[in-house]
């Protein structure tokens, strides 16, 4: 293990393509991790729509533009 670790540091094009698909890889983690976290906060918001009508407190028409109106500024 430490010999193909030395290998690679020591061979400069190896480190290059070894770093390179290693950012390709947190960088596609991450932009995953952001529509899984994007895509539970848009629901856990729509939850929380229904709540209000269901409580009185807001009609079905302003839940109804809450929500187009994000979908409009997004």
């Amino acid at each position: 293990m430490h010999d193909l670790i030395y290998e690679v540091i020591r061979n400069e094009d190896t480190l290059l393509m070894v770093l390179a698909a290693g950012t390709i890889v947190l960088c596609s983690l991450f932009g995953s991790i952001t529509r899984i976290v994007t895509g539970l906060a848009r629901e856990r918001t729509r939850r929380e729509i229904a709540a209000y009508i269901a409580e009185g407190s807001m009609t079905p028409e302003q839940g109804e533009r809450v929500l187009n109106a994000r979908h409009r500024n997004a």
